[in-house]
């Protein structure tokens, strides 16, 4: 059944139109009135829906029942990555909605070749946003995964909460430095529901200083095996263990 993503409050017997990406794809798809699609406004569970009525760019449909069911994994995980160039980002952000992000933060860092400001930052950030509820309206994910805006990764760095005030996160940062451990392992370290920040940079990684101040930060500096993986390879492994790994 056609799926769409609704960010509005919603009741059962509610009568609606539906927002105009929504009914855009209700028109593509040729839906009539009568037709069942399902609902979702991203605070958790489905709604069944009728369509009422199909005007040249708007559809209507009544609000059926609520269903509670959710598709999320056992821990919440966000994803902070050093922007890869290109159309890569756009895969990304899709791929890691469709495994269950929770949160993403596109971040400039050293190595980062694409460079975003001002009203193009801000485009791209919508952009990448509609890919993950496009994402989730695909895969069944009914909390869809928030992308903040595009973020300098010093001045990210320095707004995190300390550790201690950040509660029960365990950080963790794909490093190419000395010193790191297993991802499995970090996460083994902790409770299965604890929620996990990811660190991941561009092509070429972190640099040296980076990887420095993350580690200072409380980051545990991490690898996914001996192989050299592409920027957006690496986090979605990462994410892969991550959202589904069981301590």
């Amino acid at each position: 059944m056609p799926r769409f993503h609704c960010p509005a409050p919603l009741l059962a017997g509610q009568s609606l139109g539906l927002p105009a990406s929504a009914a855009r794809h209700v028109q593509v798809l040729r839906l009539q009135p009568g037709q069942s699609i399902t609902l979702f406004n991203g605070e958790g569970g489905e709604w069944a829906a009728t369509i009422t009525r199909m005007g040249r760019s708007d559809v209507e449909v009544t609000v059926g029942a609520h269903t509670t069911i959710e598709r999320e994994p056992g821990r919440a995980v966000t994803l902070a990555m050093g922007m890869p160039a290109n159309d890569r980002m756009d895969w990304l952000v899709e791929k890691a909605a469709e495994l269950g992000v929770a949160s993403l933060q596109p971040l400039h860092t050293a190595h980062s070749v694409l460079r975003l400001a001002g009203d193009r930052a801000t485009k791209k950030q919508a952009h990448w946003q509609s890919v993950a509820i496009a994402a989730c309206e695909q895969c069944g994910g009914n909390r869809v995964p928030t992308v903040q805006p595009v973020a300098d990764f010093n001045a990210w760095l320095k707004g995190l909460p300390t550790v201690v005030d950040a509660g029960p996160e365990l950080r963790c940062l794909l490093s190419l430095a000395e010193g790191t451990q297993p991802l499995a392992q970090a996460l083994q370290s902790v409770a299965g529901n604890t929620p996990v920040l990811f660190l991941s940079g561009p092509e070429g990684g972190l640099n040296p200083q980076e990887d420095a101040q993350a580690r200072a930060a409380g980051f545990v500096p991490v690898t996914l095996g001996p192989r050299v993986l592409r920027a957006e390879t690496a986090a979605m492994a990462a994410l892969v263990v991550a959202t589904t790994f069981v301590s």
